[in-house]
This record gives structure tokens, C-alpha cells and sequence, in this order.
């Protein structure tokens, strides 16, 4: 971004990487996948780099508010210094703190989860899929992130996406508005599992191992992994693979190996 304006420069759009698809391996696979997508689309685009910081969720999540709104001011005040209008981030956190709880702090953003933003990118023609790819047909299932699915009531843009593949998509029985947890959200990912019978996220991977897709699709770097543990732990890792929705994108778009 920092580059960009010094050119004169101002771009259509900010990418939000977030925390995840900065340091995380398997994260950053997704964020060079919606990168990907965009540069293909020819979106003009900016990343912050170094000045991003993470938005604050998972501190006011476990309690601190006080450091919620330290990081929250700390973003808001790059976010306005550089004129930023339009957001998109692969990170559901990401997207519901700085949707619904920047603007009355002073952060007041165009915020699209990248299912939206690819959505559109695809019903106007900036996004043309490969005739023959390896998506066609298959059976998927598609994980809702809490705070995309019920936390933001989006739940058409993924799925839209997953059809675009002309794919069969086959739900689980707990979707939509009755989704179950991954059992990262809420802070819950940096902590260790209390006393119970069942991790959360096995639970949500015998949902989605139930539906006999090949493939689970996911919209959050999370999400991603608690959901890739729970196939590991039901040793279907040969059957069954994970990935995000930009992956599939980007894959089927022949953008991306």
C-alpha cells in the first residue's frame, strides 16, 4: 500500500490477509490463492504488509477489550490515514469485527469475505472457469463459518461459489442457520480443549464425513485446519480432502498448480 501511494497510485481494493494467512503454512496457501485470483480478475489491489496488524477479535473474544480496542485504533488509524474505502479478507473474524464493530470506533469500511467477493467476480464474467477441471462433478460439502454463516446471515456467496465448479454439493445436517462450531471460534483455537467426552471439531468432521463428500470445503483459515485435524484423526486423509474455497477457485480457473 505504502509503495502504491507513493506512486500515485490508488487501489481499488485492500486485501486483509489477517494473522492466519500471515504465519500460519496451510494458511498461506489460501492467501496466494485469493492473491491469485485477483491479479486474474484484474482487480487492482493492495496488501498493507508490515503496517497490517491483527484486528483485534480473537483478544475481545477471550475477554480483553481493553486490548481489542488498542489494536482496533492502532488499524483504524492506518485503514484512514491511507483512505481505505473497500476491504476483502479470507478470515470470517477478519471480516465480522471490522464489518460490525470498527465503524463506532472510527473505522467506517466496504468489507466483502473473499465467498462474496468471488461471487461477484464470477456472475460479471471477470472470473472464467477452465472447461475440464478437477472439481466438475464432484461431491463437496461446505462448512459454515460462525461468523460468515450466522453471525452475518451469508450463507448464498460460498455456496454460489461451490455451484460455479458445477459441483455436487451435498449439505450437512447441521447447516446453514443450525451449523455446529468448529470449535476454534471464540478465542477458542489459542487454548487448550476442556473437559468433555469429544473434541468439537471431531464432531464437525463426522458431520461432514457423513454427507461422503470427497471434498470439504471451507471459508476460513480455521476452520481449515480444525476441520484437516478431524479427517486426520478419522484417518480418511486418503479419501477425503479439505480446502478452501479460493483454492478450489484458483485451481479450477487454471491459475494455480
Amino acid at each position: 500500500m505504502a509503495e502504491m501511494l507513493a506512486s500515485g497510485q490508488s487501489p481499488e481494493v485492500l486485501f486483509w490477509v489477517g494473522c492466519a494467512g500471515s504465519f500460519d503454512d496451510r494458511a498461506k496457501r489460501i492467501t496466494k490463492a485469493i492473491a491469485k485470483i485477483l491479479h486474474y480478475a484484474g482487480v487492482n489491489f493492495a496488501v498493507l504488509g508490515a503496517e497490517e496488524s491483527c484486528t483485534g477479535d480473537p483478544a475481545k473474544r477471550a475477554g480483553n477489550e481493553f486490548l481489542f480496542q488498542m489494536q482496533a485504533a492502532q488499524n483504524i488509524a492506518v485503514l484512514n490515514g491511507y483512505g481505505i474505502k473497500r476491504i476483502v479478507t479470507g478470515c470470517p473474524h477478519c471480516f465480522n469485527v471490522m464489518k460490525n464493530e470498527y465503524p463506532e470506533l472510527g473505522g467506517d469500511y466496504d468489507v466483502h469475505h473473499h465467498s462474496q467477493f468471488i461471487a461477484t467476480l464470477i456472475s460479471e464474467g471477470m472470473l472464467q472457469l477452465a472447461d475440464d477441471h478437477p472439481f466438475k462433478g464432484r461431491r463437496i460439502t461446505f462448512h459454515d463459518p460462525c461468523y460468515l454463516g450466522r453471525g452475518n446471515g451469508e450463507y448464498a456467496a460460498p455456496r454460489s461459489v461451490i455451484e460455479a465448479l458445477d459441483a455436487e454439493l451435498v449439505e450437512m445436517k447441521r447447516c446453514k442457520q443450525k451449523g455446529l462450531c468448529c470449535g476454534a471460534g471464540g478465542a477458542q483455537m489459542f487454548k487448550e480443549a476442556e473437559k468433555g467426552n469429544k473434541e468439537v471439531n471431531y464432531e464437525r468432521t463426522d458431520d461432514a464425513l457423513e454427507t461422503k463428500a470427497a471434498t470439504i470445503a471451507t471459508g476460513c483459515p480455521f476452520c481449515n485446519t480444525m476441520m484437516t485435524d478431524g479427517v486426520k484423526n478419522s484417518e480418511k486423509e486418503g479419501n477425503v480432502d479439505v480446502q478452501d474455497l479460493a483454492e478450489m477457485i484458483a485451481t479450477a480457473a487454471d491459475i494455480i498448480d
